[in-house]
């Protein structure tokens, strides 16, 4: 589950709560259905545990760092050395066991830090933006272990991100935050496929643009994004506003399509993006739309930067904010 707000709307607070080293101010807490009190607290705290956005290594190796939670916890030498090996390979670290930790890349150290609590074996795993400042190459490595943890080891997972590429595609579930308090939650699918007041006001989000809106002879509403681009929707507004038109909503063609949809532009293949099955495909049409594609579809479009290309969309699948 991803956690997603704007700076100061309490995403770190609501983490050191659940990892249970901050007191709520009122309310209670419960792990597992068992209520946390002041006798269980410290066996509660062996059952999580939560990566900082900063960690603080200690300066020896990285073997030590990822070994000390299971030294405290009394584990034999013997089986301490099996589970480093294990999460060692988890983490893209095999090998370097022997090297001090603090001279290792920001990424390296991040991993350093997932490793050590991954060792750990916890039902629960606190994430606090695990890839901030990352390159993309660690960012990838990262988000792969959080998979790997959570689909081979059945750890549940909690994390906060500021990346929304990363919160439509990593969790199973989002939960949108705002002045300490939760505002949505829902799939990723069902966050991200409206724009809701809360995520426009702190998200960049694709395919959103604001616009002078008016009232047609029809009755639906004629969005004026600039650049000569006009967008209709079904629903009435006047104004300024903001539209959003989700990338699935978006059906792209080689050839204009004869369709009842009251969107249709004609723009040119500015951008391909790599999903694995699926494709983002940015199309300059005065301004840039995003549309989510199958690989499949890619390839017998026969479709290549530069390429000219026909969008169309239906006035119900815009939505104004």
């Amino acid at each position: 589950m991803a956690l997603v707000g704007p700076n100061g709307s309490g995403k770190t607070t609501l983490l050191k709560i659940l990892a249970l080293i901050q007191k709520p101010s009122q309310g209670e807490v419960y792990f597992c259905g068992e209520r946390v009190t002041d006798k269980n607290i410290e066996q509660m705290r062996m059952e999580s545990t939560m990566v900082f956005q900063r960690n603080i290594l200690f300066d020896t190796t990285v073997y030590k760092n990822v070994a000390y939670g299971l030294k405290i916890r009394n584990m034999p030498k013997k089986e301490i050395d099996e589970e480093v090996r294990r999460v060692a390979r988890l983490v893209g670290l095999e090998g370097f066991e022997d090297r001090y930790a603090k001279k290792l890349s920001g990424g390296e150290q991040q991993r350093v830090a997932l490793a050590r609590a991954l060792v750990l074996r916890t039902k629960l795993v606190l994430l606090d933006e695990p890839t901030a400042n990352l390159d993309p190459k660690n960012s990838s490595i990262v988000e792969e272990v959080i998979r790997a943890a959570n689909r081979d080891s059945g750890t549940t997972v909690f994390m906060a991100t500021h990346n929304m590429f990363q919160a439509k595609n990593l969790p199973h579930r989002v939960a949108l935050i705002d002045n300490g308090k939760i505002s949505e939650v829902g799939t990723s699918a069902e966050i991200f496929g409206k724009l809701s007041k809360t995520l426009a006001s702190f998200a960049a989000i694709e395919n959103t643009f604001a616009g002078n809106a008016e009232i047609t002879e029809d009755g639906t509403t004629m969005v004026d994004i600039g650049n000569g681009v006009q967008i209709e929707a079904a629903t009435q507004s006047f104004g300024r506003v903001s539209v959003f038109v989700s990338p699935e909503d978006i059906i792209l063609s080689r050839a204009r399509l004869d369709s009842s949809a009251r969107n249709v532009f004609k723009g040119e293949v500015v951008e391909i993006r790599d999903l694995g099955s699926l494709v983002r495909v940015r199309v300059d049409i005065g301004k840039p739309l995003s549309v989510q594609i199958t690989k499949r579809s890619l390839n017998e479009m026969k479709i290549n930067l530069d390429s000219e290309v026909f969008l169309a969309f239906k006035a119900s699948s815009v939505q104004i904010v």
